[in-house]
């Protein structure tokens, strides 16, 4: 994607073959910074803390991590190290398993002086197979888009409704839930998205909104709670999310709120989609609301805000009194019952069992 008119990645491999390059995401949308990974603990740090995130994303770096630690130590034990401290750093996106475990699959048979070269092929193959899969969601759910926009009267917008950042920042290009959006956009489709700001990290105010503005797509910024208003007044046609993880049985993990959207959405009759690679899912769960575990975050996210003051410094400013507690769920579950439709790589399903399974057979759950 592209911003101001220039091609970006959200990683990249460094040069000199023993570092990864990536966007430090915590300083948009105030300032464009790229940081160079070039160590085991840099690439957990940059997961942990959110230099990167969103599930495909942190599968990727993660997928670098392992393979730059290999420069240093190829041995069974610094192989068994490098995979547990990087899937310590985030417990509910599944891609950062997923990734791992297919670093593992891949070196752990081979002698340790192959292992670092292999990791890192392996890693760069894993990005470009990230792209590929999120423009294959784009392009099924770019049909969706163009089935709403023949029904909008001449002129207008096909209104569609995001929550928290599922953008090519989340990804390594195109996007999950703005793939579909990017690729109208480019194709002459008139399209307006509505971008939660997504408290308490506000990543939908800070990256959604930046990379939509960047690559110059039409867009609002709302409060979180505008949403449901906004479907009630007929303003929004379509609902697009992301996923951390979905359930075999169709259960969508995602930022918290998006439970809330589904619900809105569901009682104004308006379309809930969720577009997400087929390595979010999580085929061993079926019960997202017991099963998926929900990582609670330092309670400082709610209660500081970073932002941009009136003389240009970025600075951080604490907005609830210093003595309150506060709780920090960052995902909430979507029961498969309140989603339209899964944009997946293969195609559009039901979020069901059966919908799962018409699109991926070979991993079908009885």
């Amino acid at each position: 994607m592209k911003i101001d008119g220039t091609a970006y990645r959200s990683i990249w491999a460094g040069a000199d073959g023993r570092s990864a390059g990536i966007i430090d995401q915590t300083r948009l949308p105030h300032e464009f910074v790229t940081l160079e990974l070039s160590s085991l603990d840099e690439a957990a740090v940059a997961i942990r803390d959110m230099w990167v995130r969103g599930a495909p994303l942190i599968g990727a770096t993660a997928a670098y991590g392992m393979a730059i630690a290999l420069r240093e130590d190829a041995s069974d034990s610094a192989l068994k190290a490098g995979y547990d401290t990087l899937i310590a750093t985030r417990p509910t996106a599944i891609n950062l398993k997923w990734a791992l475990d297919a670093v593992m699959a891949r070196v752990a048979p081979l002698s340790p002086t192959e292992r670092a070269e292999a990791a890192w092929h392996f890693a760069a193959e894993v990005c470009d197979e990230d792209v590929a899969v999120n423009h294959a969601i784009g392009s099924h759910g770019l049909e969706l888009i163009r089935a709403l926009a023949a029904r909008k009267p001449a002129g207008e917008p096909v209104n569609i409704l995001t929550h928290c950042n599922a953008g090519w920042l989340a990804t390594v290009d195109w996007g999950t839930a703005t793939s579909p959006i990017y690729q109208a956009h480019d194709a002459g489709l008139k399209v307006h998205v509505y971008v939660d700001e997504t408290r308490p990290r506000n990543q939908g105010a800070s990256l959604t909104a930046w990379e939509l503005g960047r690559h110059g797509v039409p867009h609002t910024l709302i409060v979180d709670n505008a949403g449901g208003h906004l479907m009630q007044h007929g303003q929004v046609d379509m609902v697009i999310t992301g996923t951390d993880r979905t359930t075999a049985l169709g259960d969508v993990c995602n930022k918290i709120g998006t439970y809330l959207k589904a619900l809105a959405a569901q009682d104004n009759g308006v379309p809930f989609y969720v577009a997400l690679p087929s390595s979010t899912i999580d085929w061993t769960v079926r019960d997202g609301v017991r099963e998926i575990p929900i990582e609670e975050r330092d309670g400082a996210e709610v209660t500081w805000v970073h932002g941009r003051r009136p003389d240009g410094v970025v600075d951080k400013v604490l907005i609830a009194p210093p003595t309150s507690p506060a709780a920090n769920p960052a995902f909430d579950v979507t029961p498969a019952r309140l989603v339209t439709g899964l944009i997946t790589e293969r195609g559009v399903c039901s979020a069901s069992q059966a919908g799962l399974a018409s699109l991926f057979p070979e991993r079908a759950v009885a």
